[in-house]
Formats: C-alpha cells, sequence, structure tokens
C-alpha cells in the first residue's frame, strides 16, 4: 500500500546542489563531444538542469526573463530576473550573476534594441573571456530577435536543445535519489486523492485534491488537467472538468506531476468510482492497456535500438489504432525528455536513430479506448534502464477490480 500521509518528501539541499553539479558537469562533457564552446539557456527547466537554480518556473516559460551562460569551461554567469540574484545562494554551479536584458520585448518596452545592444555585448565579453572567439556558440527557445542579432554579430549559431536533451537523457547518481523522492511524493499524492475519489464529486474538486497534496508533500505543480471520468476518458487529452463522478464510471489520471527538486513524476492509473463490481467492457479495455503495458516493458534493454524497440512493440487491435497514446515510449527526467519513440507505422515519419542506455529513465504509456466509444483506459510506467533490464520506479497498485 502507498501511504497517503501528507509529510514533506524533499531530501536536503546539499543533495539538491550536488546533483546540480553532476549535471552541469554532463552538459559540459556533451557541449564539448559536440564541439560547441558554450551554451545560452532560455527555457526555464533548462536553466535549473544547467546551474540548479528555480525561479517562477512556469511564469519565465511563458515570458522569458532569465537566461544562462555555460561555456565548456570557466565560469557560468546566470542572468537572473530583476531582484532575485540571491536564489543563487549556495550553488557552486553559478560563478557570476547579472541581471537579465529585456531580450524579450515584454521586459523592455520602447527600449528592446536598447536592451539587444546590451545582451550582445555581455556575450561578446563572456566568449571573449572563456577563449571562446570563433567557436560555435549553442542557444535554445531564445525570443525570436536572439538568434538572427547573434548571426549578424558573426557567431556560428547552433541549436542548443538537441544536445541539452542528450545530456539529459542520462541520470547521474544523485539524479537518481532525487527522482525517487519525487516518485515518493506524487504516488503519496495521488493515495490521497483516491481515498477522496468519490461519487457525487466533481473531477475538478478531485483533481484539486492531488494538488494539494503534491504541493503539501514538497511537490512543485502538475503540467495538465488529465483526470477524467465516464465517456469523457474516451479519447484521451480531455481537460478536467466540472462533470460530476458517477458510480461505476472509470476515472483515468496521468501525473505530469513536477514533484520534489523538479523532477517529473510520470504515471497513469485507472480507477473505478464506487465499491462495485466492474463491467466486462470495462474489464476487457483496462484488460489490454494493462497486457500492453506489461509487454513493452519486457522489451526495453540497454543496447536496444529505438528502431528495433518500435517494431516490436505490442500490435495494437485495429479499433482501438485511432485513439492510441502518441508514442509507446518517452524519455523522463524534468519533464517529458528525449527520446520519443514512435509507432512503427509512423517511424519513417518522426523516428530517430539511437539506443536505450543504462541510467535512462523512461515512461511506457497505453491508452486504449474504442473509435466506436465506450470507456477508456490509461497506464503508464516510469521505469530506470538499468545493466539487466529495467527497474520500476512507480509502483502504485492497479485496480484489482479491473483485473480480475
Amino acid at each position: 500500500m502507498i501511504d497517503s500521509t501528507i509529510r514533506d518528501h524533499c531530501l536536503p539541499a546539499e543533495v539538491d546542489r550536488r546533483a546540480a553539479s553532476e549535471r552541469l558537469a554532463r552538459l559540459r562533457t556533451v557541449l564539448a563531444a559536440h564541439d560547441i564552446g558554450a551554451g545560452l539557456y532560455f527555457d526555464a527547466v533548462n536553466i535549473r538542469y544547467a546551474c540548479g537554480v528555480r525561479n517562477m518556473q512556469i511564469n519565465t516559460t511563458r515570458n522569458p526573463g532569465r537566461y544562462v551562460f555555460v561555456p565548456v569551461e570557466g565560469p557560468v554567469t546566470l542572468f537572473e530576473y530583476t531582484g532575485c540574484g540571491h536564489l543563487a545562494e549556495g550553488y557552486d554551479t553559478v560563478q557570476e550573476i547579472r541581471t537579465a536584458k529585456g531580450v524579450h520585448p515584454f521586459y523592455a518596452g520602447d527600449h528592446h534594441a536598447e536592451h539587444m545592444d546590451a545582451f550582445l555585448e555581455d556575450i561578446d565579453e563572456l566568449m571573449a573571456r572563456a577563449g571562446l572567439r570563433g567557436q560555435r556558440l549553442g542557444v535554445e527557445r531564445a525570443p525570436t530577435m536572439v538568434v538572427p542579432a547573434l548571426m549578424a554579430r558573426g557567431y556560428d549559431v547552433i541549436d542548443a536543445s538537441i544536445t541539452i536533451d542528450l545530456a539529459k537523457s542520462i541520470k547521474t547518481p544523485t539524479e537518481l535519489q532525487l527522482i525517487r523522492a519525487s516518485v515518493a511524493c506524487t504516488e503519496s499524492a495521488v493515495a490521497y486523492m483516491e481515498e477522496r475519489l468519490l461519487p457525487g464529486r466533481t473531477e475538478n474538486e478531485v483533481f484539486a485534491d492531488l494538488n494539494k497534496a503534491l504541493i503539501a508533500g514538497g511537490g512543485e505543480y502538475i503540467e495538465t488537467r488529465l483526470f477524467n471520468s465516464g465517456a469523457r476518458t474516451n479519447p484521451w487529452f480531455q481537460e478536467t472538468g466540472s462533470k460530476v463522478i458517477e458510480h461505476g464510471d472509470l476515472v483515468a489520471l496521468d501525473t505530469d506531476a513536477i514533484g520534489c527538486h523538479g523532477y517529473y513524476t510520470d504515471m497513469s492509473r485507472t480507477f473505478l468510482a464506487g465499491d462495485g463490481e466492474a463491467t466486462s467492457e470495462q474489464k476487457t479495455v483496462y484488460g489490454l492497456a494493462y497486457e500492453q503495458l506489461q509487454y513493452n516493458i519486457d522489451l526495453i534493454r540497454a543496447g536496444v535500438s529505438f528502431r528495433d524497440f518500435a517494431d516490436r512493440t505490442w500490435p495494437i487491435p485495429a479499433e482501438y489504432v485511432k485513439n492510441r497514446y502518441l508514442c509507446p515510449v518517452h524519455g523522463n527526467g524534468m519533464t517529458g525528455e528525449y527520446p520519443v519513440i514512435p509507432y512503427p507505422d509512423i517511424f519513417h515519419l518522426v523516428g530517430q536513430d539511437g539506443e536505450f542506455a543504462e541510467n535512462m529513465t523512461v515512461c511506457v504509456e497505453s491508452f486504449v479506448g474504442s473509435e466506436h466509444g465506450g470507456p477508456g483506459v490509461k497506464l503508464e510506467e516510469q521505469v530506470l534502464i538499468t545493466t539487466t533490464g529495467v527497474e520500476r520506479l512507480t509502483t502504485y497498485p492497479y485496480e484489482a477490480r479491473l483485473l480480475s
């Protein structure tokens, strides 16, 4: 049984900071391997990955107000949101803090050109200080005018998202400690919610219980609103709403939770509301989803290519293909990450070379819902790839009444 008691699941601050140092070292190794002199990161999650400092993660994803400069060697400079320099205290991953320039027009008003000039002068200075003049500069998720301005300045700019995705895909030892803490926090929050999943309450009311327990337990936020009941379970991707949960409804959840220390716990379960028995139709779709999940988990091994895995995935019966989940497996870390492995019939359109590797954490997905209607079932597990196979990081119980 999963303990539903609300308590803080976070580890001591020094563990979080040690993970930040390990991540920075790995990122620099990957940058060097791809002949990139420095990375300039605007994405809020990537800033946190690179240096460990959290600041208004959702807000600054929408309006980029901070960025970090990471050379392969030399000082890391965090350009922080106005008045927030103190947030980096205690992190040895950041050697210098400056106030971010208004490279997003939202922060610069009629003076955007002046801020852009000052930004370019900063980058010139930092590249020169690190001895990187003439070397490639990786940039990701920058406001629209940043890349053309850097190129006009003579920089050889490359997309930095690919290299940081590769860095993030392999977890360091201390990262795995933080991931386990995040899973414990999220599963405890799900248990708290399930105790309050009662007929007569709305989806919104029960989903609020999940959010409450997650945050009280040291988690941060939930990225999506994937909590649906009854007819709203199929097709998938329907936003949590005001529908009243009825006795006998299937209720499907995808956590998509940023739990402790900014790590993403991504698991899915489908529950049966009330204390009655499941229908044969409900058992059929649940059984198929469960079968798909276990089958595909068993295929994952270090060294297996993404193409080979896709070709061998569980064959989805025809009436469930239209509403299938977008992929059978995706990476997981501080959010949904590389790789995203497609089904075999679309691999030629969106697939990629690569293979599973030790210390990758990935999520194995299943959604089963008929194209003709009826109930849908969402199941998902988060696993760690080891030398001998996989370790299941999520262990939340399945719904016994739907498996019987």
